[in-house]
């Protein structure tokens, strides 16, 4: 199996819960996107939260800064939907760097004045959109524009974080590209909310983890489903036998969301509030994740109840 390694936890049985050894959980933040969303006053555009980083930069810095008060103790960069391929088609190509630029130093700013010890995790989302797998480019151009998005911000992260990954290729091109930085990669994928065995093109996410870490993925998890497929999925990633997790989203659907839409076309579930929501991820720890957290639809007041619940369970907060 390549580079693939096992990965073994010594559980403490009580009932059916599952421990991590040393109980260590690293809690993610949460959604940036739908959080820049409600803090804004400016309309949505197709670039989600990347126009923020031109009109409102402070409103970036403030959610980083909430997310780690709320106990998130890996954050991650501002840059989703910067990439070259949504910034040709909806924004300005010329923008790519400056964003970058912009997202790290917000960054940097919430974790310095925030005191804690916290990671900083690169981003590598999808090049063209978000839970459309038929839209991905073809390898080449996924392999040198994962390696441009590397190259701005390798010196200013601690790890990178490949999410929403649809499509076993693309996430094969961003580990590729990430690993060749040197340092740590996490990849996430998003499944299909009826079935959490599969990705949104219909592969099986226990193929797509192990095609990852053989490419030099160090933890494997699932993303921006329903939370009751990121379940589903966490049985699946228990057989990769590499660390895993999953932080899910909250919305009801995300069919109506097209390559160059608007976050404006879904809309929210209303039984994920943070209590909710906490329950769903102390489930996942329950399966053996050792990642948790939120995405969309899950803010600071998500991520506080979820540390709030964790502590109270034995569970210590940490970065690595």
């Amino acid at each position: 199996m390549g580079r693939l390694l096992r990965w073994y936890w010594q559980p403490q049985k009580d009932g059916d819960q599952m421990t991590p050894e040393n109980n260590k959980v690293v809690l993610l933040d949460g959604g940036m996107g739908q959080e820049l969303r409600r803090r804004s006053s400016r309309p949505a555009t197709p670039l989600w939260s990347a126009q923020v980083m031109l009109d409102e930069p402070h409103l970036v810095t403030a959610a980083h800064r909430d997310f780690i008060d709320a106990g998130a103790r890996v954050i991650t960069v501002n840059t989703y939907s910067a990439t070259p391929q949504r910034l040709a088609r909806d924004g300005n190509p010329e923008m790519f760097e400056p964003l970058h630029a912009a997202a790290l130093k917000a960054a940097h700013k919430a974790r310095e004045e925030s005191g804690q010890d916290v990671r900083i995790a690169g981003c590598l989302p999808p090049l063209v959109g978000s839970y459309h797998p038929e839209v991905v480019p073809d390898d080449a151009t996924c392999l040198r524009d994962y390696r441009r998005i590397v190259e701005l911000q390798a010196a200013g992260v601690d790890l990178f974080l490949c999410e929403t990954m649809s499509l076993a290729r693309e996430a094969r091109a961003a580990t590729i590209a990430a690993a060749e930085s040197g340092l740590p990669v996490w990849v996430s994928f998003t499944v299909d909310d009826s079935d959490g065995t599969r990705l949104r093109s219909g592969e099986g996410l226990v193929q797509a983890a192990e095609e990852v870490v053989n490419a030099g993925a160090e933890r494997v998890l699932v993303n921006c489903s329903v939370p009751e497929a990121v379940t589903a999925g966490m049985d699946e990633l228990a057989k990769v036998g590499m660390p895993f997790g999953g932080y899910a989203n909250g919305f009801t659907s995300v069919a109506p969301l097209q390559p160059g839409g608007t976050v404006d076309s879904l809309e929210a579930r209303t039984d994920l509030d943070p209590a909710g929501y906490a329950e769903h991820a102390l489930r996942w720890t329950r399966q053996g994740a050792t990642v948790v957290g939120g995405c969309c639809e899950v803010g600071p007041t998500h991520i506080a109840a979820l540390a709030e619940r964790l502590t109270a369970q034995g569970y210590r907060l940490v970065a690595s």
